[in-house]
């Protein structure tokens, strides 16, 4: 039986053209994180120091170690020379302060932007917009190999949801930013993470966010992702033991004795382990990167007349101190940032010193 001129032809596939992925400019192939890693695979010895690190780390996140962990490095990384420059510096150093401080470095391959602007090593490795995400996760990985090849564990933050699976496995400790602490998404990610994870204050200071974070972290979650083979898939975590909050300020900074208290007291009634990490930079130290010196101090003095729920310390240092701008055909300065300007390592070093420095008088005392 056909249809007459009057009756109209019944399309077999439904045309959703209209309605569907309208605002999709293009769609590309994404290297899958199990090729990835297979062509860059972690070899014992980073896989050692990874695991001894983070088992390090949750010792003093834990109390049964009194050393103060510091996440010391670049606000991004947009350069692997100048990366591993860094990193060269930074390992004869964690050597040395070793019995007093556990050096992580800042391997930061994602940037949250208020509006618009460079997204990171990952998103846009070649800085001019081409947006060449295969090898971006490839450059992040061989970054990543390399840093620990040298000795010198790797924390980074965790942005995106998905690119865990191509790097997480190199990371020792890892972040969730102020302004994703209170997404449900990246509390459930970070559950299922095997490092420590720590949640830094709302951008308006709230403490109370980050404590919430925390809780949720420690709990087993159940939601969809996508497998190192590229699937889809729903993951069953067990819950994250490590989580920790980190005062980074708000509309006020938050680093000093009495907001160590205040910070305390939320995650005392909370029930939880009454420790914060203190980042020197962001609204600590008002966006302004020298100021990070004074914050470090005054966090000295806190360790050295015996605080001991200050876990550890987040720094914002390059080669060099300040930062630049991305300007297209315009020449970069090797070493010095591209996104928040940094201290150089000139004022790096004392700062460490002076950090370890704390440490020795506060079990002296």
């Amino acid at each position: 039986m056909h249809p007459t001129a009057d009756e109209p032809l019944q399309q077999a596939t439904q045309d959703t053209t209209r309605i569907d992925d309208v605002r999709i400019a293009a769609v590309r192939a994404l290297v899958s994180p199990a090729l990835l890693l297979e062509d860059l695979p972690v070899t014992p010895a980073v896989e050692a120091l990874v695991e001894g690190r983070r088992q390090a780390i949750g010792a003093v996140l834990q109390g049964r170690d009194d050393r103060l962990v510091a996440v010391v490095g670049p606000c991004s990384i947009h350069d692997h020379d100048a990366a591993i420059a860094y990193a060269r510096r930074l390992k004869p150093l964690a050597d040395e302060l070793v019995d007093e401080l556990l050096l992580v470095m800042r391997v930061y391959f994602e940037k949250p932007r208020t509006t618009v602007g460079w997204k990171g090593y990952i998103n846009d490795p070649r800085l001019d917009g081409s947006f060449r995400i295969n090898e971006g996760l490839r450059r992040a990985r061989e970054l990543l190999l390399e840093v620990s090849s040298l000795g010198l564990p790797a924390a980074t933050e965790f942005l995106d949801l998905l690119s865990p699976q191509y790097i997480s496995d190199l990371i020792a400790w890892g972040a969730i930013g102020a302004r994703t602490t209170e997404s449900q998404s990246h509390r459930q990610l970070a559950s299922g993470l095997s490092c420590p994870v720590g949640f830094k204050n709302g951008t308006d200071g709230s403490v109370q966010i980050a404590a919430d974070a925390v809780q949720a972290a420690r709990a087993a979650h159940s939601f969809m992702g996508m497998t190192k083979m590229g699937t889809a898939a729903i993951f069953e975590t067990r819950g994250n033991p490590d989580g920790h909050v980190i005062l980074r300020g708000g509309k006020a900074p938050n680093y000093s004795a009495d907001q160590v208290e205040a910070a305390c007291a939320v995650l005392r009634k909370a029930g939880l382990r009454e420790q914060v990490m203190i980042d020197c930079s962001h609204a600590n130290s008002a966006k302004q990167h020298r100021r990070q010196i004074e914050v470090a101090a005054d966090i000295a003095r806190q360790i050295e007349q015996g605080e001991r729920r200050i876990t550890g310390v987040m720094i914002e240092s390059h080669l060099h101190e300040g930062r630049q701008d991305l300007v297209a055909g315009q020449r970069l300065t090797a070493g010095v940032s591209i996104t928040d300007a940094c201290i150089g390592w000139h004022d790096t070093e004392p700062l460490l010193r002076g950090l370890a420095q704390a440490v020795r008088r506060r079990r002296a005392g």
